[in-house]
């Protein structure tokens, strides 16, 4: 009956003009010299997907009216500056075109893209009205404060009142159904080919979530945390990388977010099945477009990642106090002959000989202190690998702690897991994207992703890493792993997202007693995001511009920020980037934002949806964050219930209450 009000109290007719406003060009993209890119070959290759969400701004951008299913190219507009009656006699006209010369059978269709986002039938043609009433009623659900906080409890009391038959069926009538695609790899199939008709992929992901209470949470992250010699905190460590009880339930202040807590080997082995099974259900229906999300926090035990991290940054500050300046290895430009000099006083140091000769290097000077590939692809012990000379006795010291041979077993096993995913992702050609988790863990996440580039990144991209933008460091970090993609010729594959833990990441930061990793602003961040994709656009254009591959850089706008999308489209368009060029794709999440990521793919742009899927019972912890996500952006809710009204009364007004969505678009 609410529904019914809403619908009654609005409009009796569609608006189809709206109001102009000019777009301001961003920044202009500065074009370098070529000589350092003609080294790489021209491969051809698609390299462009979870999204992050973050509340949408409503910006009065130009207005374009929808032109129904004229097979136009992606860049086509139409005018703006038509009056009311005008545009209603040239719509007309175009139906009745398009009623007596439809597509031809077979050629794709591209419609116009509005870029305010503010069309509804663009946004929900690939929809029944029965599935608009239900997305209505969710988001309705989601304004109210007090049943969005206790939604769990709701659920598990709904579903002990029901009986499991009942429930699965309420919650697939309401929850279940709007944010997740279905139970199995098999019933997911007919969503993927109804979204791929309408010109949008899949990113697929297992959303089976364990629902353990704090204390159990705490419990485990404490013990899978420390290791079984101690958690010794030698000269020169960093607080940051060690457990803190406080914060061991990494699900603390984090809703959009999927938390993974170790429990043993065999959790983490069928948890690399589970991803393996998520990229077969991904190629037999997505033809080689299709890609999966994985945590490399569910593959192995996190004590390891901490420790691998504070390796790494450990390597920065003994890097920085030896020759100045500060950042990753690679950004200081030094060669082996310039550590050669520092290491001069020490004279005939065998170990000094035997660590320059693994430092990992090039003619253009040094990328890393360690060799990484063999940590990577050999049975290298981290104990002894990461190892430097004192510059003042030449003793060797270790920049971690003795690892028992367990733990370093369990490390060779984790890292044997992701080895077997990404081959498994080569060879069934789908890609893998691994997620941004919290920065205690993430130089050791990005450390490894950025090593299976290299490995299987060779003539595509197979592997993307994450970055979150809400971090101060993630133009530096994004820049410094572009200049090693180049340096070592593999295909460079990154997913940009604004961020899941900056409330807990603060706490945290500002308990332990170091910096706080976060942006200050809302502002801040989305200038970090604005920057770093200028940046990818950047080297991209030049490429193109060398001749060269351009597919060797390949990016996810992962935002349901309307700026950010737009943002994009405008530098694409101003340094000459096409989507045709398939090196800049789009992501939301599956039941959210649909009124962008519809009209970017049926406009021809490479636009992609986080599909989850799982049993009804077992996702309900993924739907309960879901829930409390759309809580905390209202203004985005308030405009998709909008556009949601207005095709629903068009539908009722025009008879189309029985309407079967029928695309024939083709995804690039």
């Amino acid at each position: 009956m609410a529904l019914l009000r809403s619908l009654s109290s609005q409009r009796t007719a569609l608006s189809l003009v709206y109001g102009r406003n000019s777009s301001k060009s961003s920044n202009s993209v500065v074009v370098a010299a070529c000589r350092s890119y003609h080294h790489r070959g021209n491969r051809s290759s698609s390299t462009c997907g979870e999204a992050a969400s973050e509340s949408t701004s409503g910006v009065n951008g130009a207005r374009y009216l929808h032109s129904g299913n004229r097979p136009l190219q992606a860049s086509t507009l139409v005018q703006p500056d038509l009056v009311a009656g005008e545009a209603v006699k040239r719509t007309a006209k175009q139906s009745s075109s398009q009623e007596q010369n439809p597509s031809p059978a077979g050629s794709p269709q591209r419609d116009p893209l509005d870029v305010t986002f503010n069309d509804p039938i663009a946004a929900f043609k690939s929809k029944t009205t029965g599935e608009l009433m239900r997305a209505y009623l969710v988001y309705m659900i989601c304004s109210s404060e007090k049943l969005v906080e206790h939604n769990m409890t709701l659920l598990k009391l709904a579903r002990n009142l029901l009986g499991q038959k009942l429930f699965v069926l309420l919650m697939k009538s309401s929850f279940y159904g709007h944010f997740v695609a279905g139970e199995n790899r098999h019933t997911i199939v007919p969503a993927l080919e109804r979204l791929r008709s309408f010109g949008v992929k899949p990113i697929l992901d297992y959303s089976v979530e364990e629902d353990i209470s704090q204390e159990e949470a705490e419990k485990r992250e404490v013990e899978s945390s420390v290791s079984s010699a101690g958690d010794k905190k030698e000269e020169g460590s960093m607080p940051q990388y060690h457990v803190d009880k406080s914060f061991a339930d990494r699900r603390y202040k984090v809703s959009s977010a999927r938390t993974y807590f170790y429990l043993n080997e065999a959790t983490c082995e069928r948890n690399m099945e589970i991803f393996i099974k998520c990229l077969e259900a991904v190629s037999g229906a997505t033809f080689g477009t299709g890609i999966t999300a994985i945590k490399l926090t569910a593959l192995g035990r996190p004590q390891l990642l901490l420790q691998l991290s504070e390796v790494i940054m450990r390597t920065r500050k003994y890097m920085e106090d030896m020759v100045g300046g500060q950042g990753n290895v690679l950004t200081h430009h030094k060669t082996i002959k310039d550590l050669e000099k520092y290491y001069a006083t020490l004279g005939d140091n065998k170990d000094v000989k035997e660590f320059l000769n693994n430092v990992t290097s090039d003619k253009e000077g040094i990328l890393h202190l360690f060799p990484w590939s063999g940590i990577v692809d050999e049975d290298s012990q981290l104990s002894d690998t990461f190892r430097v000379p004192d510059p003042q006795t030449g003793q060797m010291r270790r920049l971690i702690s003795q690892i028992p041979p367990k733990e370093e077993e369990m490390f060779r096993n984790m890292i044997r897991r992701l080895n077997t995913i990404v081959k498994a992702a080569a060879d069934l050609d789908v890609r893998i994207m691994v997620d941004a988790e919290q920065t205690y863990f993430q130089p050791a996440i990005s450390r490894i992703t950025l090593e299976m580039m290299r490995k299987y990144n060779k003539d595509k991209a197979i592997v993307f890493n994450t970055y979150q933008c809400y971090l101060r460091e993630t133009f530096r970090e994004v820049n410094t792993d572009l200049e090693q993609a180049k340096r070592q010729n593999f295909y460079f594959g990154a997913k940009l997202v604004r961020g899941a833990y900056m409330d807990q990441e603060r706490d945290r930061a500002k308990s332990l007693g170091y910096p706080d990793p976060v942006n200050p602003t809302f502002e801040a961040t989305t200038d970090m995001y604005h920057k770093t994709l200028s940046e990818c656009l950047r080297r991209i254009k030049l490429m193109k511009d060398c001749d060269d591959d351009a597919r060797k850089i390949g990016i996810m706008v992962a935002s349901h920020n309307e700026d950010t999308v737009r943002f994009a489209i405008q530098q694409m368009k101003e340094i000459g980037i096409s989507p045709e060029d398939k090196v800049i794709c789009f992501g939301q999440l599956l039941g959210m934002c649909d009124y962008i990521t519809f009209p970017l793919g049926q406009a021809g742009y490479s636009a992609y949806k986080y599909i989850p899927y799982g049993p009804v019972e077992e996702v309900l912890p993924y739907l309960s964050r879901r829930a409390q996500e759309n809580k905390g952006v209202l203004k985005k809710i308030k405009k998709e219930k909008r556009l949601l009204l207005s095709e629903i009364r068009r539908r009722l007004l025009r008879g189309q209450l029985f309407y079967k969505p029928k695309g024939n678009y083709v995804p690039i």
